[in-house]
C-alpha cells in the first residue's frame, strides 16, 4: 500500500511516499481503507520536532518512532479483528488515531474499535475527517474553561480549524460569542453564529470597552497579560498552545488575583466525538473546509498549514471516494 512517512525531523521535504505492507488488525482492532484525513498543526510539530516536547510525543528524541502521521481518519472498514463487536466489513466510519499508532497518511490503517464511530450519511468522508481532532479539542477546552450558558466568550482565531468549531459549539452551549478573525473571514464566521465579529486588522479587542468571562486564544498569539484587561473579574484566559509562559501564568494566577490563566492537555474521549457527532446530525455544527490535497501533495498541505492562514480544515484525499 501507499503511505507517506518521515524518517527524521525536519521541513516538509522529509515526507516521502513509499510502498509498505498493509497492516493486519489485532483482536480488538479494525482495518480501515482510508478515504480522507487531515493536516493539523500537531502533524507538522511532530514532523519538525519543534517544540522539543513534540519529539517526546512522537516517540523519539533523535528520530520519530511513529513514522506515519495523520491523526484524523474517515473511511470504510476493510476487515476486523477476532474480538471486534461493533463493526463489520463495509461500514463507513470516522475517528481519531490514538497515541502509539501509525496515522492515516496511508491507504490503510489499523485502529482500536473504541476510537471510531459510524459516519453520518449526510456528510462526506472529507467533512467527516475534518471533525475528530479540531471539534473535540474545541469542546474539551471550552469545558476546561468552565464555560456556562449566558457567559460572554471571545474566540481569538475563530476562522481556523479549531476556531470554526469553537464558535459553533460555544453558541450551542449558550455562550454570547465574539469572534476575532481577518477581514476576508468575517462573513464566514457570521454564518457560524457569532454574535459579534471583530476584524483584527482594524480593531484590537484588548483596547475595546467590552470585557469577557472567557477569552479562548485558539491561535496562541496573545498572552494572559495581553488579555487580562479584557477579562471580567473572575474571568478565564485559556489557550490551546502550551508554552512555558502559560504554565507560569497558571501557577501565578492559582495563587494571586481573581482572573485565571488555564491550559490543560485535553483528555479527549470517544464520548466527546459522539457528542459532536450528535450536533452534526442535528445540524447544530458543520465542518468548514478550506481546501483539499491528494496524498502525494502532503508536503504542500503541511506547508500551507504552517502559514497559519487556513480557513477551516485542510483535507487530504487518500482515495477518490469523498
Amino acid at each position: 500500500m501507499k503511505a507517506v512517512i518521515y524518517r527524521k525531523y525536519g521541513s516538509a521535504e522529509v515526507l516521502e511516499i513509499v510502498d509498505i505492507e498493509k497492516p493486519v488488525p489485532q483482536d480488538t482492532e479494525v482495518l480501515i481503507k482510508v478515504y480522507a484525513t487531515t493536516v493539523n498543526p500537531i502533524d507538522w510539530h511532530f514532523r519538525s520536532g519543534k517544540p522539543f516536547l513534540a519529539r517526546k510525543m512522537a516517540g523519539g528524541f533523535l528520530r520519530p518512532k511513529i513514522k506515519i502521521l495523520g491523526f484524523d481518519l474517515a473511511g470504510e472498514v476493510e476487515s476486523v479483528g477476532n474480538k471486534v463487536q461493533q463493526f463489520r466489513e463495509g461500514d463507513q466510519v470516522y475517528g481519531r488515531i490514538p497515541p502509539g499508532f501509525n496515522g492515516a497518511n496511508a491507504e490503510y490503517v489499523c485502529v482500536p474499535e473504541n476510537e471510531i464511530i459510524f459516519k453520518p450519511p449526510k456528510i462526506t468522508f472529507g467533512q467527516a475527517a475534518a471533525v475528530p481532532t479540531a471539534a473535540t479539542i474545541a469542546l474539551r477546552f471550552l469545558k476546561t474553561s468552565g464555560m456556562q450558558s449566558g457567559q460572554r466568550i471571545l474566540i481569538n482565531g475563530a476562522s481556523g480549524g479549531v476556531g470554526t468549531f469553537a464558535v459553533q459549539i460555544a453558541k450551542y452551549l449558550g455562550g454570547n460569542v465574539s469572534a476575532v478573525c481577518s477581514t476576508a473571514n468575517l462573513d464566514l464566521v457570521r454564518t457560524l453564529g457569532a454574535d459579534e465579529v471583530i476584524d483584527y486588522t482594524k480593531n484590537n479587542f484588548q483596547e475595546m470597552e467590552q470585557t469577557y468571562d472567557i477569552i479562548f486564544d485558539v491561535v496562541g498569539n496573545k498572552t494572559f497579560p495581553d488579555c487580562k484587561g479584557a477579562l471580567n473579574p473572575d474571568g478565564v484566559y485559556i489557550s490551546t498552545i502550551m508554552t512555558f509562559r502559560i504554565l507560569l501564568y497558571m501557577l501565578w494566577t492559582s495563587v494571586f488575583g481573581s482572573k485565571k490563566a488555564r491550559f490543560a492537555i485535553p483528555e479527549i474521549t470517544i464520548d466527546d466525538l459522539k457528542f459532536v457527532d450528535r450536533l452534526i446530525q442535528a445540524e447544530e455544527v458543520r465542518p468548514v473546509i478550506d481546501r483539499y490535497f491528494n496524498l502525494a501533495q502532503l508536503a504542500d498541505a503541511h506547508r500551507y498549514s504552517e502559514t497559519g492562514h487556513a480557513r477551516g480544515k485542510i483535507i487530504v484525499r487518500v482515495s477518490d471516494k469523498n
